[in-house]
């Protein structure tokens, strides 16, 4: 590992030296003023419900697999400047909700349900959003966005797999978007059953996209994707795959090198029933860490100990092999000196209960990115013995110790026991601070209207409109400031089946001053911008 890392850094160094000396390309900057001030300031989050109810065929009996629930993504539809919403459903339509300003939505029922994951992102890069949904047990849907308010369901070639889990990039360095995808076999082998084992559809695959033809290369034969991001674990530039599997399978990790795709384990500790991932910089110290939830109560209360213990008592009857890198809890990767150490636990972060999407953002603009989990759990059989056959349980928000862990901020009414499947963030009224979505299972989607008012932002549109990869997916964004180097990567999707804006949002205290925006673009060239005042929003053009 130590040797591995090394290597690493001496790659990194070389590449840096190449890349300062011979990529670095002028952009044109777009200042837009700081927003007003928000008319309410209350210090908490303000809770609305939206048009949008994810429905399963049996109704009120969840069963099984239908207690997966749908996603969601948001980004920009229509090209006004406003996030959209699109939430997929199971028995009934997806919905997409148009931004019109205020928290004034526009309801547009989309096509058939039967979804999972969400990502709204360029696909053929004429310079409008699509939306790309996958199924519970057949091919993605692809919505070619027309550019008139309209979409056009198309094939996208090759990409025939069920996928449940995705995310795009531009993983081979040629201009344009890739695709990974990885399957639910579990949920498949209830649905097609025991054929589907003989006809080599499950697993995980890169979809290498040749000028719009999709050619598929199997990476794992089986998979229990619920959770899939991509991501430089290895500082070395380039994306590399994480999956993140359900029912004891170990965690994949695929290196992405020169040479192709190298299999890894690089994590000493993964989570046993992988929900969710996602990345961030917590600490400022410019190394990523990685965060996958699974199920472990938050709470050990004799009330929550009795709704819990059939769960217990069938992970007990499936006991760990010896050596088994996976726990039943939360994981947070930290970067140690010798590779990655799990510190979720004294991060106070290791157990947050059945929880889905879990995502790192800045909620309360002190500079770190604070900690939001969703979860809760429905099923006819599992859950019998409460009512309804629901596990309520909370949502989880922690802050963000400057660094040093978190802190459950129960203050800030995000506390919901909707029970939250996929949810996402982004600023949807234009007051600089994130909000939340979550798309609940059996009730309303919700709404969180960011009411903090601390600090200031910085959010960062980039623009490379003679690209394929005209929202530069991939891209590494630092704003260096006097307190420190915040950093961002622009990712189509990341938590458990939610798609992230593109847009990238930066909280500071309002003491702190800007002093440079530097970017890391997916070719590896570099821009920077240097800042002298505090703007609401950068759209930076390539």
């Amino acid at each position: 590992m130590i040797l591995r890392r090394w290597l690493s850094l001496a790659l990194i160094l070389l590449c840096a030296v190449g890349v300062q000396a011979q990529d670095t390309v002028p952009v044109t900057v777009e200042r837009h003023p700081r927003a007003t001030t928000p008319l309410h300031c209350s210090g908490r989050f303000v809770t609305y419900d939206l048009d949008h109810v994810t429905t399963v065929p049996g109704g009120d009996d969840v069963r099984q697999f239908e207690a997966n629930g749908s996603g969601l993504a948001i980004n920009d539809l229509d090209n006004d400047g406003d996030l959209d919403v699109v939430l997929a459903n199971h028995a009934g339509a997806n919905t997409i909700l148009w931004n019109e300003g205020d928290f004034q939505f526009r309801t547009e029922r989309l096509g058939q349900g039967m979804s999972r994951a969400v990502n709204i992102v360029d696909i053929d890069g004429d310079g409008w959003n699509d939306l790309f949904f996958t199924r519970i047990a057949s091919a993605p849907n692809y919505w070619r966005n027309l550019g008139d308010g309209t979409f056009e369901q198309e094939i996208l070639s090759y990409i025939a797999e069920p996928l449940y889990s995705t995310s795009w990039a531009d993983l081979d360095d040629d201009g344009d978007l890739d695709l990974v995808g990885g399957t639910y076999d579990a949920e498949l082998l209830n649905a097609l059953g025991p054929d589907f084992l003989l006809t080599g559809r499950g697993g995980v695959y890169y979809y290498e996209n040749d000028e719009g033809i999709f050619r598929p290369q199997r990476l794992a034969p089986e998979a229990q994707a619920l959770a899939l991001i991509l991501a430089d674990t290895n500082d070395d530039g380039r994306l590399d795959i994480i999956v993140g599997n359900d029912f004891a399978v170990r965690d994949y990790i695929w290196l992405n090198t020169a040479d192709g795709w190298v299999a890894d384990d690089y994590f000493e500790n993964t989570t046993y029933s992988t929900m969710s991932y996602d990345f961030a910089d917590v600490n400022n110290d410019g190394t990523t860490e990685f965060f996958s939830t699974d199920m472990k109560p938050y709470a050990t209360d004799d009330e929550t100990t009795e709704a819990w213990q059939p769960l217990m008592d069938d992970m007990m009857d499936d006991p760990h092999p010896i050596g088994d890198p996976q726990v039943m809890a939360n994981v947070l990767q930290v970067t140690g000196t010798e590779g990655f150490l799990n510190r979720a636990a004294g991060w106070g972060i290791d157990a947050t209960g059945w929880s889905w999407s879990s995502k790192f953002g800045d909620l309360d603009q002190d500079g770190f990115v604070d900690l939001y989990v969703v979860n809760g759990f429905i099923e006819q059989t599992m859950f019998a013995h409460l009512p309804d056959h629901e596990l309520v349980e909370e949502n989880q928000a922690f802050r963000n110790r400057n660094g040093q862990g978190f802190l459950v901020m129960p203050e800030w009414d995000l506390a919901s026991t909707y029970s939250g499947r996929a949810m996402s963030m982004a600023d949807l009224d234009g007051d600089g601070d994130l909000d939340i979505v979550v798309n609940n299972l059996r009730g309303p989607a919700q709404l969180f209207e960011n009411q903090l008012c601390s600090g200031r932002s910085l959010q960062v549109d980039l623009h490379w409109p003679e690209s394929a990869n005209p929202s530069a997916i991939g891209s590494l964004v630092t704003l260096v400031t006097d307190m420190g180097d915040l950093q961002r990567t622009i990712r189509s999707s990341s938590g458990y089946l939610s798609g992230d804006p593109s847009r990238l949002h930066f909280g500071y205290p309002a003491s702190t001053n800007l002093l440079a925006l530097k970017i890391i673009w997916p070719d590896g060239g570099q821009s920077e911008i240097e800042l002298t005042g505090h703007e609401a929003l950068l759209t930076i053009s390539r």
